[in-house]
Formats: structure tokens, C-alpha cells, sequence
């Protein structure tokens, strides 16, 4: 194999194992919104080298979740509530498209895992675990993800889901945990099930709860 690029494999890993684990940081607010930080820093924290790091971090500042200041640092994005009503707006869109596409194309195995998440979703919110909801609500995601075979609607989404689970956990007391569960489950087994167009409603009446959700934590009006 060519050293060159066995080199360049290492730090594609490394820069998505940096990824995940940062973004993970933020989500879960072990790096809360306006928390300053270098990147000297955080690669020691996260334990992996600069370069794959500087990769990562490249990714999350596309991904609006990080900012860049000219001899200052970065600094976590804090919650704009303009743009994350935005963000579900957009997300209404992709996220039905993808769902739908996905129950159209999930594979037998995909649709048998999905049916696993359905449970565990309930499962955790009716023990009130919101770290296992999250961790099975991202599991569902990535499955019909993958299921919808549209990369360009993923690579789209992707980091909106990103942006709603920090809002989440930031506004957690908001919100009713059991019926998140219910609706995301009733959508991941339209899609387990195959059937396209209540998939596509599925997605809309749960981001329906969640615009609704949004509106009761900021205390704002009812969409009009």
C-alpha cells in the first residue's frame, strides 16, 4: 500500500472520530453554548493530534455549531431562536423526504432494527432516561439515513438533527419526553413498515410537536 495514502486513511479516521466526539460535546453541553476554547486545548482534552482535529473542527464550523475568531480562538455557537425556528423549518422538508425515500428502500435488516428502536424509544422516555432516548433517537436517524439512499438530503440534515438535540437537552424541562417517544416511534415503524405515506405524516406531525415544543420553551405565540 502507498504510504501516502495509508497516512491520509489514519487522519480521515482520526478527523471523524474527532468529529463525532466533539460533537457529541456540544450537543450534550459538556461544551456549553459561548464556551470559548483553542484548539491546543481541546486536543488535549479529546486526546487526539492537531491535524485531525483542525479537520474536525472545520466540519463543525460548517456545520454552524462552532465559530472561528481571528486571534481569539473558537467559541461554541450560541442558540439563535430566529435561526433554530429557521432549522425546523428546513428540517420539516428533509426530514419527510428522507423518510419517505427510506421506507421505500430500507432493507429487511434495516426495518427489523427499526422496529427494535421503536421500543427502546419508549422504553427510555417512559423511565425518563433522555440520554438512552438520545442515544436510540440517533441510532433511528442514522438507520434511515442510510435506508433513504440520498446522501446529498443526509448531508443536509444531518447537522440540523445536530442542533435540535442541543436544543433539546439545553430546554429539556420544556418538554414532554413521553410524547417525543410516541411520535418518533410511530414514524420509525412507518418506515419499518414500508409504508411511505404515513412515514411522510409521521415526520410531519412530529415536527409539528417539536415546533410546538420550541414555541412553549421560548414563550412565544402559536404559529399562526
Amino acid at each position: 500500500m502507498d504510504e501516502s495514502l495509508s497516512t491520509s486513511s489514519v487522519t480521515q479516521s482520526l478527523s471523524e472520530k474527532a468529529y463525532q466526539l466533539v460533537e457529541e460535546m456540544i450537543v450534550t453541553l459538556k461544551m456549553l453554548p459561548g464556551t470559548a476554547f483553542s484548539e491546543q486545548e481541546l486536543s488535549k482534552r479529546v486526546n487526539i493530534g492537531r491535524t485531525p482535529l483542525r479537520e474536525a473542527l472545520q466540519r463543525l464550523i460548517a456545520d454552524r455549531l462552532v465559530i472561528s475568531l481571528p486571534r481569539r480562538g473558537m467559541i461554541v455557537t450560541e442558540i439563535n431562536l430566529t435561526e433554530y425556528l429557521a432549522i425546523l423549518e428546513t428540517r420539516r422538508e428533509l426530514d419527510r423526504l428522507i423518510a419517505r425515500k427510506a421506507a421505500q428502500r430500507a432493507t429487511p435488516d434495516q426495518c427489523k432494527t427499526l422496529k427494535l428502536c421503536a421500543y427502546e424509544l419508549v422504553k427510555a422516555a417512559a423511565a425518563n432516561d433522555i440520554s438512552e432516548f438520545m442515544r436510540w433517537d440517533k441510532v433511528s436517524d442514522n438507520i434511515m439515513e442510510h435506508a433513504c439512499k440520498n446522501s446529498f438530503a443526509v448531508l443536509a440534515n444531518s447537522p440540523l438533527h445536530s442542533h435540535c438535540r442541543r436544543f433539546w437537552y439545553f430546554y429539556q424541562g420544556s418538554g414532554d419526553l413521553t410524547t417525543a417517544a410516541d411520535l418518533h416511534a410511530n414514524l420509525v415503524k412507518a418506515v419499518a413498515n414500508q409504508n411511505a405515506d404515513s412515514a411522510a405524516a409521521a415526520s410531519d406531525a412530529l415536527l409539528d410537536y417539536l415546533e410546538k415544543f420550541t414555541r412553549q420553551a421560548l414563550g412565544l405565540n402559536s404559529h399562526p
